[in-house]
């Protein structure tokens, strides 16, 4: 194990640095004398044992508890390396892959520890007997390793979670094709929900002023994978006019792809689960919505037989909404609705999928793939220069958060069972150094012109 040390300055007691940090971010001090506080020899941050791995073993997917398993606890800060930086986390948000991490499912993420740790010297300060987690966070740049150019101390920033080495040959076209390409917080230790992170100083961003810590929190993962899916050359390429059917519309990554469809010209058909859910969509913009729990989907008779008449079923809705088939379909719950995605998609259309909440053995019939000439592509996360457009957009108020909720960090368990059992609209941030919500804003007059947009999930959520 590699830890900090720096022999010039007393290193005070963990509490008393951390809510020196705290106020000196409070208070706006300016980057020389953020970069000049004591930083502490550990941090509290949520995280997961390797001895409980086998706590859920025989249980069904829903009956496994993130609150049994996800601890917040002191861990050591690790050496920084010449690529990295530390960011004081001022807000962190849940996603899926936080849950899967808690649940250790489909597999458990220490796995990924043990690999990365096998890979360098600084790889090996990964392959712990706990996995400090989470893949997004706002916050302030606290120090910056020998190699890092663009970024100093006192720099208000988002996090991307895309975790590559530019040492191999495979990340020198998309990153994302990086045979060694990770998704930070979940393949990596010491993710976002933390007190202070360790990230790649190409994982940086800057921090949209007209936002809160918590609402610029959100953002990172599931707005860089929505417009890589829509609007990059590496996903569906969506151009004005196309019709896309959009899975989980008023979820995490689903509500970002509704924002980009509309901003782009194109036709959203946003699927939900509920009237409330559909009045959301609505009060986006969204006015062809299908609330599968009303119009009641079967798609599955049992495990092992899917119905076709009930694609048949969904196709026909969608004709009735829009009058025609969608170009476009944007998926992620993967066994439950890949049968129809594929079915729905019009001839010579396109199913983009990025995930398989609800499971990664998918089923198709592909009749329906080849003899329409359709296209099943793969999707996963952003590169860098994705990202940061995506980032780009929420910083110019062109796309606006989805938060819901949001817990602090000893509660951030909660928020993840919340995600586990699809309670939530959008995305739940979980406070780390904010003391309370509303902090960050710089630019009031941005934010008051987009207020409506910016809080609307919030409202609803109420």
């Amino acid at each position: 194990m590699l830890f900090r040390m720096d022999s010039q300055i007393a290193c005070p007691t963990m509490s008393t640095a951390i809510d020196n940090i705290r106020t000196a971010i409070l208070q706006g001090a300016p980057g020389e004398e953020i970069g000049a506080l004591a930083l502490p020899e550990a941090v509290r941050g949520a995280m997961v044992r390797a001895d409980e791995q086998e706590m859920f073993a025989g249980l069904a997917s829903e009956d496994k508890d993130p609150r049994r398993s996800v601890h917040i606890d002191e861990f050591p800060l690790p050496e920084l390396a010449p690529d990295e930086a530390y960011v004081a986390v001022m807000a962190s948000a849940i996603n899926f892959n936080t849950v899967w991490t808690s649940i250790f499912e489909p597999v458990s993420t220490f796995g990924f520890l043990k690999r990365i740790g096998k890979e360098s010297y600084w790889g090996k300060r990964n392959d712990l007997p706990y996995h400090v987690i989470g893949s997004d966070a706002s916050g302030v740049v606290l120090r910056t390793g020998s190699a890092v150019r663009n970024w100093k101390p006192g720099d208000r920033v988002t996090v991307q979670c895309q975790h590559v080495d530019d040492q191999d040959p495979s990340a020198h076209d998309d990153t994302m094709m990086a045979a060694n390409q990770r998704i930070w917080g979940f393949e990596t230790n010491f993710g976002g929900l933390a007190e202070i992170a360790v990230v790649k100083a190409n994982q940086l961003m800057p921090k949209p002023e007209h936002l809160t810590w918590e609402e610029s929190a959100v953002s990172g993962l599931c707005n860089s994978t929505s417009y890589r899916m829509i609007v990059s050359r590496n996903g569906s390429q969506m151009k004005q006019g196309d019709a896309v059917l959009i899975w989980g519309a008023s979820g995490g990554i689903g509500a970002y792809a509704v924002q980009y469809v509309l901003n782009g010209g194109g036709t959203p058909v946003a699927v939900c689960s509920s009237e409330k859910r559909a009045e959301l969509l609505r009060a986006m913009g969204c006015e062809a919505v299908i609330d599968r729990r009303a119009e009641g989907y079967r798609f599955w008779n049992d495990d092992n037989t899917q119905d076709p008449k009930e694609w048949l079923r969904l196709g026909k809705k969608i004709r009735d909404l829009i009058g025609r088939d969608v170009d476009i379909v944007f998926e992620h719950p993967g066994r439950s609705t890949m049968g129809a995605s594929v079915f729905v998609a019009k001839r010579g259309g396109t199913i983009i999928t990025c995930a398989a909440t609800s499971g990664f053995m998918i089923e198709y019939d592909n009749r329906y793939l080849w003899m329409n000439l359709k296209t099943l592509k793969g999707c996963h996360f952003a590169n860098y220069r994705e990202a940061w457009d995506a980032n780009r957009l929420i910083c110019e108020a062109k796309v606006h958060p989805t938060l819901s909720r949001v817990y602090d960090l000893d509660h951030t368990a909660d928020a993840a069972l919340a995600v586990h059992r699809n309670e939530s609209e959008g995305k739940l941030a979980v406070l780390s150094l904010a003391p309370e919500e509303g902090l960050g804003v710089l630019n009031a007059e941005l934010r008051e012109r987009h207020i409506d947009q910016i809080t609307l999930f919030r409202r609803f959520e109420s």
